[in-house]
């Protein structure tokens, strides 16, 4: 049975939340970030156990670095900077971002095949990682009119999870649960919707073992499942934070020169392609986590590298073993 939680715990910490949303809110976009640089430096210095995991999965990502760790620590700094601005730019958008300016935060050119599958009738998942601002992603489509839902893990402060829930869903995305909310799930998707989704987390000794970075790491076969029994398209694509010099857009609000993002569609996959193939939930997953592998190649420092990505490893078995 769980431990009961601590309901005054979870109010302070809700409270302490909100007041910290408020002050963000309330002070000009520039202090509220280089509030946030200080924050992101307190972090990488004083968590020194996540830094350590960060800094040995960049290692393990890229061997280079092990001769080289200044570098792998100067990146999982630059990642700590590059996520506490997206947590704030999280906090700022809603009041900042509408439909008639979208283009001052994002460029999708990047992503000529989006629009097709988004009007489309038939069912999609938008598979991407804990990377660049993937809760960007689905508050601006939401923006845009397009009806989407999103998969999340309910969180543990019922307070919090509130709170950022009416966040999340203020323009329009729906959540669905990560956990018990199955039916909600495949009625969407049996419905033709537009279904978000994280496809980076390590998914324990039962899932199926996909080369990441060159080491097998444990992947859900949940997406590749549902794409199959619903014939839906898969999207893998990231919001990667990008210099505005050379592309088009509408000119930002003071302060937020440094928001604006890409809409990277690295692949479209038809599961249709893989009817009737013995390996096709393999074949499938193997294709999308090696897209979003290239995707994270190019922007490093946008990774969520805290994650212990390859916790589990395939089992071996007692005979090739001896």
């Amino acid at each position: 049975m769980a431990k009961p939680r601590n309901r005054a715990a979870d109010l302070a910490v809700f409270l302490l939340v909100r007041i910290l949303v408020f002050v963000l809110q309330s002070v000009p976009p520039r202090v509220a970030f280089r509030l946030g640089e200080g924050l992101a430096w307190l972090l990488h210095r004083a968590v020194k156990s996540r830094r350590r995991v960060a800094v040995e999965n960049l290692i393990s990502a890229y061997p280079e670095l092990a001769t080289d760790p200044d570098r792998a620590d100067r990146i999982v700094a630059a990642m700590y900077r590059h996520f506490v601005r997206a947590a704030i730019e999280g906090v700022l958008l809603p009041r900042k971002l509408h439909l008639s300016n979208w283009r001052a935060f994002l460029d999708l050119n990047t992503a000529r095949q989006l629009p097709a599958v988004m009007l489309s009738d038939r069912a999609a998942l938008l598979v991407t990682a804990h990377f660049g601002n993937w809760e960007m992603a689905g508050y601006v489509t939401g923006a845009m009119g397009f009806k989407t839902h999103s998969i999340a893990r309910v969180l543990d402060n019922p307070y919090l999870e509130r709170f950022v829930r009416r966040l999340r869903q203020s323009t329009g995305q729906t959540l669905i649960a990560k956990k018990n909310d199955f039916d909600r799930l495949t009625a969407v998707l049996a419905a033709g919707g537009k279904v978000g989704t994280l496809a980076d987390q390590d998914a324990g000794p039962r899932g199926v073992f996909v080369n990441f970075f060159g080491r097998p790491a444990s992947t859900h076969k949940a997406i590749a499942l549902m794409a199959l029994e619903f014939g839906a398209t898969i999207v893998v694509l990231g919001l990667a934070r990008v210099s505005r010099s050379g592309r088009a857009g509408l000119p930002p609000p003071p302060g937020l020169e440094a928001t604006f993002y890409a809409a990277e569609v690295e692949d479209v996959i038809d599961p249709r392609d893989y009817a009737g193939r013995s390996d096709a939930v393999t074949a499938i997953t193997t294709r999308y986590t090696a897209a979003l592998e290239r995707l994270i190649r190019r922007h490093p420092e946008q990774y969520f590298w805290i994650h212990r990505r390859w916790k589990h490893q395939p089992r071996v078995k007692a005979g090739a073993a001896a």
